[in-house]
Order: structure tokens, then C-alpha cells, then sequence
């Protein structure tokens, strides 16, 4: 359903082709991996479930039976005394059996459940976090395929003006040869010249359809053209500020530290509890009773408990400098990716300058060899170069449109990149 209203939204642009946005939020979309937000989601919800299970009452049903080697009885005196008293004392048998339900009931647990639960959502976070990393390289594989496509019609539109120009070139040497004043291999020349443009453009669309085919297997949907994006205001103006989801994914993972360290804090707080012991079976609680009828009965137990395991100051302190390393290596990381992050911005900040200097002076390149060109078609009219120097100049001219081309997509790429490097 995502992908049909997708389709929809973007029907009307299909004429003129998508944008890069479009492409990126459909590649992203239709990345497998998009699916790991819900089973993330779901196993998170499962686990805080489980753990605030925890207060509930816990129940557990046991059953067993022994033959002990010995038993308690009464002295033989005290024996001899009650039987001539008419009281049959014979003590406890050495087979016993019991089958009953203990059931135990947290009241306070120093915020054990607590803490558990919040490190769950805290890896939780991780998990989506991370999941986000990886979705989010999606864009700089649309990226590079995108501007590979706007650079191939770039050079698809200038060899057709470049056929153009040669075609129109090869109509009038055509003439001149009839004439007799141009032999007839300058025409063959400039002929030769304007199929290897043809085989070029053969070989253009070639690689035009291959992208095609890649963009929109990667999008989820058919796509047919591209937009050349526009260069705003605001896009000349590079921010510094970094967006990036490894950051995020860091934070994250600085937050399952935290609630790791009040874990520890919890796990030093006394315990307080209530129970009930109930059991069916031989002896019971009344031992006189049972040494004189050895007779099965119900027996019960209630009460309130207070633990505490003071165990865990053992290792507290080498627990909190674990977690204190674990976050200095976090830090760390984030340090480094900055540094590197930080580099990367450098050279395209560098890169886009550069770009714009050259694309300064491309347009006077072209006018200069429009011109050079131009002169030497009259030239060649009046038979004072050969077709050679001709197809020289016209090289040179279509050298340089295609170097102006190639500087703007180059430094669209750039500011693209430089957006995709800092998440902006």
C-alpha cells in the first residue's frame, strides 16, 4: 500500500522526470531493511512484557517423597513412660511425602524491575538506531547512481549537437565535392567523424537504460528520467552542523550505559516480599501429632521476608569503571567519526570551490571556441585549412561543453554529498 500511494504522489512528475528526493525516499522505502523498525519494535514490546511479569505473583508446585536413615523419636524411656500411660508413641516414619504450591509476591524490589526495563528500551533504541545507519547509506547509492545519470544526458544531449554540427559540416563538403573544390576524402573524414558520434550515443543510451534499470529496481518503481536539482540559496551556504544517525546510534548507546549504572544502583536495595507455602502430605507442621498417627494432612504457611544481598558491593566498583570505560570508548568513536567526518567536509567544501572557479571561466572557454570553430568552416570554404583542422576545432569545442557539463554535475554531486555527509 506504501508503494502504491508513493506511485500516486509521484505520477505527476514522471513527464518531467524524479527528483533526487523522490528517488531517495522511495530507495529507502522499498530497502528490505525497512522492516526492521516493526520486528524491532515488537521485540522490544515483547521483552518490557516479560519483565514487568516480574510482579506478578510467582507460583511453583513441587512434589516429593524420601526415606530417611533416621527420624525424630521419643527416648525410650519417655517411650516405656507414655505406653504405661496408654499413649502409643512410635515417632515418625522414615518414609515421608509432600505435594504442595509455594507463592511469593514482590512488594519492593529496590527498582530491579525498573532498570531492567529501561535497559530494554534503551537497546531497543540501539537497535533502531543502528538499523537507521544502515538505511540511511541507502542515499549515497542513489546518489552515485542518480548524477551518473544526469552526467550520461549531459553527454547524450551534447553528442547530439555534436552530430548536429558535424552533419551539417558533411552536407556542405558534400556540396563543395560536386563543386569540385573539396576532394572527396574531407567528406569521408568528417563522415568517419560523425558515425563515431552515432556509435557514441549508441553506447550513451547503453549505459543510460543499464542505470535506468538499477535506479528503478533500487526505488521500488519505474524511473524514465531525471531531474537536474536546483542549486538554492541556502545549499551554497554548507552548514557545519552534523545531523548523521551515528551520532544517534552512539547517544543510543551511551543511554544503555546509564541505565545499566542505576541497575547497579538497584541491585544494592534490600527486598521486600510476601509468601504462602501450602502443602498436602506426611509428617505436617504438628510434629506430635504425626509421630503418634501417621496419617497425611494440609498444612499451611504465611509470611513477609526482607533480603538483602550485600554481595553485589563485591564487584560495584570494578562493575562502574567497566561501565565508565565502555562509555570513554563510545566517546571515543563519536570523536573519531567526527574527525573523519569533519575531513570529508573539508575536501568537498574544497571540491565545490574548485568547481565553481572552473565553471567561471567555462562559458568564456566555449564562446572562444565557438568562434575558433566557426572561422575555421569559413576557412575551409575558402580552402585555406584541410577538413582535418576543421574536425580538430570541432573536437575542441565539444571538449569543452562537455568539460563545463561535467563541472556542474561534478559539483552538484559535491553539494549532494556534502548534504548527505552531515545529514543536512
Amino acid at each position: 500500500m506504501k508503494k502504491l500511494v508513493l506511485a500516486l504522489t509521484m505520477f505527476p512528475m514522471l513527464a518531467s522526470g524524479q527528483t533526487l528526493e523522490e528517488c531517495q525516499q522511495a530507495a529507502e522505502n522499498n530497502y528490505p531493511l525497512i522492516q526492521q523498525y516493526g520486528l524491532i519494535e515488537k521485540t522490544t514490546r515483547l521483552t518490557v512484557a516479560n519483565i514487568r511479569k516480574g510482579w506478578l505473583p510467582q507460583v511453583s508446585a513441587q512434589a516429593q517423597a524420601t526415606y530417611q536413615s533416621d527420624v525424630t523419636t521419643w527416648p525410650d524411656g519417655m517411650k516405656v513412660l507414655l505406653s504405661g500411660m496408654g499413649v502409643n508413641m512410635t515417632g515418625l516414619r522414615k518414609d515421608q511425602y509432600r505435594v504442595g504450591i509455594d507463592v511469593h509476591q514482590i512488594v519492593y524490589d529496590g527498582g530491579v524491575i525498573g532498570s531492567q526495563k529501561e535497559i530494554a528500551l534503551e537497546q531497543g533504541k540501539v537497535q533502531e538506531a543502528q538499523n537507521e545507519v544502515n538505511i540511511y547509506n541507502v542515499r549515497k547509492r542513489v546518489n552515485e547512481m542518480y548524477f551518473g545519470l544526469l552526467l550520461i544526458d549531459e553527454h547524450i544531449k551534447l553528442n547530439n549537437d555534436l552530430q548536429t554540427l558535424l552533419a551539417g559540416n558533411e552536407r556542405e563538403l558534400e556540396s563543395m565535392t560536386k563543386r569540385g573544390t573539396a576532394a572527396e576524402s574531407d567528406l569521408q573524414s568528417v563522415k568517419a567523424e560523425r558515425l563515431n558520434a552515432v556509435q557514441k550515443a549508441t553506447e550513451l543510451a547503453s549505459q543510460k537504460q543499464m542505470l535506468l534499470r538499477m535506479l528503478s529496481t533500487f526505488c521500488g518503481m519505474e524511473v524514465k528520467a531525471v531531474q537536474k536539482p536546483q542549486v538554492k540559496a541556502e545549499d551554497r551556504n554548507l552548514t557545519a552542523d552534523n545531523h548523521r544517525p551515528e551520532l544517534k546510534a552512539l547517544d543510543a548507546q551511551i543511554g544503555v550505559l546509564n541505565a545499566q549504572e542505576k541497575a547497579l544502583n538497584a541491585a544494592l536495595m534490600p527486598k521486600i516480599g510476601v509468601f504462602a507455602q501450602g502443602f498436602y502430605g506426611y509428617p505436617g507442621l504438628n510434629m506430635f501429632e504425626d509421630m503418634m498417627r501417621h496419617k497425611w494432612s494440609l498444612n499451611g504457611i504465611v509470611g513477609a521476608r526482607v533480603t538483602w544481598n550485600i554481595g553485589a558491593l563485591y564487584t560495584r566498583k570494578n562493575d562502574k569503571a567497566k561501565l565508565q570505560l565502555q562509555r570513554d570508548m563510545t566517546e571515543n568513536s563519536r570523536e573519531t567519526f567526527l574527525f573523519n567526518n569533519n575531513l570529508e567536509q573539508i575536501q568537498q567544501n574544497e571540491n565545490i570551490e574548485r568547481y565553481r572557479q572552473l565553471m567561471a571561466q567555462d562559458g568564456e572557454i566555449i564562446s572562444l571556441r565557438q568562434t575558433v570553430r566557426k572561422a575555421a568552416e569559413s576557412k575551409l570554404a575558402h580552402g585555406i585549412i584541410d577538413v582535418n583542422d576543421l574536425v580538430r576545432e570541432i573536437n575542441q569545442e565539444h571538449a569543452a561543453c562537455v568539460q563545463q557539463s561535467v563541472h556542474e554535475i561534478e559539483m552538484l554531486k559535491e553539494i549532494y554529498d556534502n548534504k548527505y555527509t552531515t545529514n543536512n
